[in-house]
Order: structure tokens, then C-alpha cells, then sequence
């Protein structure tokens, strides 16, 4: 049977069209790792925080290789790497600015992967990997009415995207809902190490109301 793959299940989500569209994103379970600083940077919590979410996302992805068995177990596609990014006093993101970027970034779960699971993962990974992952969390969001498009090129040019996402949803009624709550989103569907800037695809969401 061919692995399950949430990007091309739900198209609606991770497949959007390069035009604005509105969306209702429900409720999910993601595993988490919050922090501060520029993502760019060498060596820095970003990429580490990285490599904490893929380490537990593929514990849990195998376990079917192993004794441990999870009840509803399917296998799988590890959705793609995600991210909700702000910084204190502005409205969305500014990046020009991305030393002060606060961010959590994120691996969706399964629907099979409770909170006693999600401790098993952690356990079994700290086993063998002989590392710490206290940082990563079980993150239950619901992200609700959002603007969303897909940006095709480099991040440093993902403002022209964000203005043209924001003038479609005024266009279409609704005004930007940024709190601490709700946060500039981004899904990011091509390897960075792979890929050239300009072909990189990333699913860009807004809170609206």
C-alpha cells in the first residue's frame, strides 16, 4: 500500500494556488519547539530546533519497525516542516528585522498520535539518540479563518506574496486578526538544501476575521 501523504490528501491545505484563497484550517496536533533569533543562522536554535522535530517525527513514523505498537497506526508521509513566526510590536512579520523573530516551528501528527505516544517518542528517542528533547512539545492549534497562498521563489521576497494576500482578503471583507494567538504561518515544501531559491515552494498563511 502506498504511504499516506497529508499534502496530497489535503491539497485544500498544503496545495494552495499561487492566487489568495480564503480557508478554514481546523483543529491539529503538531509536535512543536519554540525559540528566538534569525533561522539563518549557523549552528543557531532554529536548526537545532530543527532537527529535534525530525528526530521524534521518524521515531514515531518507525516505530513499526520495532516492539512498540500504536493503537489506529497508518503508515505515512511526514508532513512538511511548518512555522508560525512574529515579533514583539509589529503586525505580521518584518524581514528586514530577523534577529527579533520569536517562532515556533512545527511537524504535524497524525491522528493516531496521542499525548501518551507522543511521550513514548520522547522516551524512546532520548534512549538512543543519547539526547535531550525536553523542548519539543504536543501542540494542539486551531488556526480558523486564515488568507493562505503559494509563494514560489526566495523568502526574502515573500512581502510581494503577503501584499498581495493582504489586498484580496480586504478585497474580499475581511481585516487582518494578528494576537498572540494567531501568527504569520508558513509551510515549507521544498528541501533548502536542494532546492534553488527561485523554484522553492512555501504555503503562506494570514489570520483574518
Amino acid at each position: 500500500m502506498t504511504a499516506f501523504d497529508y499534502k496530497k490528501e489535503y491539497k485544500e491545505f498544503y496545495l494552495p494556488p499561487r492566487k489568495p484563497q480564503i480557508v478554514e484550517v481546523p483543529e491539529l496536533n503538531f509536535l512543536a519547539v519554540r525559540g528566538m533569533g534569525d533561522p539563518n543562522e549557523e549552528e543557531g536554535d532554529y536548526k537545532a530546533a530543527i532537527g529535534l522535530l525530525y528526530s521524534i517525527a521518524y521515531t514515531i513514523k518507525m516505530s513499526k519497525m520495532g516492539k512498540h505498537r500504536i493503537e489506529g497506526y497508518f503508515d505515512y508521509v511526514v508532513p512538511p516542516l511548518e512555522g508560525f513566526w512574529w515579533q514583539d510590536g509589529v503586525q505580521g512579520v518584518d524581514y528586514t528585522r530577523k534577529d527579533q523573530f520569536q517562532w515556533i516551528s512545527l511537524i504535524r501528527l497524525p491522528e493516531f498520535v496521542t499525548r501518551e505516544e507522543f511521550d513514548w517518542a520522547i522516551q524512546e528517542a532520548s534512549v538512543k539518540k543519547q539526547m535531550d528533547f525536553s523542548k519539543v512539545e504536543f501542540f494542539t492549534y486551531h488556526e480558523g479563518l486564515c488568507v493562505q497562498c503559494m509563494h514560489i521563489g526566495p523568502y526574502d521576497n515573500e512581502p510581494v506574496t503577503v501584499r498581495e494576500m493582504e489586498r484580496y482578503a480586504k478585497e474580499q471583507g475581511y481585516e487582518l486578526d494578528f494576537s498572540d494567538q494567531r501568527y504569520h504561518h508558513e509551510i515549507y515544501l521544498s528541501d533548502v538544501r536542494k532546492c534553488k531559491p527561485e523554484n522553492l515552494k512555501t504555503v503562506i498563511r494570514q489570520p483574518i476575521k
